[in-house]
This record gives C-alpha cells, structure tokens and sequence, in this order.
C-alpha cells in the first residue's frame, strides 16, 4: 500500500492544493513503512493538476491531508485515493496513527479556495 502525505518539511500541510511536496510512504502488508519518497508540488492549484492521476499510476490509496476543497477530495476519490482530512504535525507520526487506526477522516473541507 502507498500513503501520499502532502508536506512541509515533514510537517503536514494545512492544505493540500500549496504544499511543497507530497512524502510518498511505502506500506508493508503488515503494517511497517518500508519506504518513504518525495515528489514535488505540481506548480500551481493542486486540484487543477494532475496529481491524482500521478497517484493512481504509483498506486496510491490513501491521503492523509489537513484539509482540501471538495473539487480535489472529489479528483482524488475518482482516482482512487481515500482522503483522510483533519491530520496534522509530524508526517511520520501521522502515518503511524493512520496504521494503527487512530485517525479518521475530519469531514471537513474548505468552503473557499484560498482556505488555510
């Protein structure tokens, strides 16, 4: 399983769609993180670039996101990608919460497209 994380740093992004880098985490199926990559930010808006289907082609499943507008939850969904919103801090932590079940999606989304 791959777990897309978008970052600064290796802080979560409060926003998805202005991050630096996407941290790419390679799953073990018994939950252990073999692997963990970057891929830069596509210039520009994140739900008006290709980055869901850069995903679906490397096999990501989930994102773990601060938050995100309903146009790219919905680009992601389509591709393939389950979002986790509300996250935040240490990427690494976050993705550790994640495998061990303790994060659940928020339900929230930003209203507005500059939303932080």
């Amino acid at each position: 399983m791959k777990i897309a994380v978008p970052v600064r740093g290796n802080v979560i992004d409060d926003h998805f769609g202005h991050c630096e880098a996407y941290a790419i985490y390679t799953v073990s199926d018994d939950k252990r993180v073999e692997n963990v990559e970057t891929l830069p930010s596509p210039q520009g808006c994140g739900c008006k670039s290709n980055i869901a289907s850069v995903f679906e082609q490397m096999g990501v499943k989930v994102m773990l996101a601060g938050n995100m507008g309903n146009g790219a939850l919905n680009v992601l969904n389509n591709h393939g990608v389950e979002v986790f919103r509300g996250c935040s801090g240490d990427a690494d932590l976050v993705v550790a919460s994640y495998l061990t079940g303790k994060i659940k999606d928020s339900g929230d989304s930003c209203a507005h497209h500059d939303c932080h």
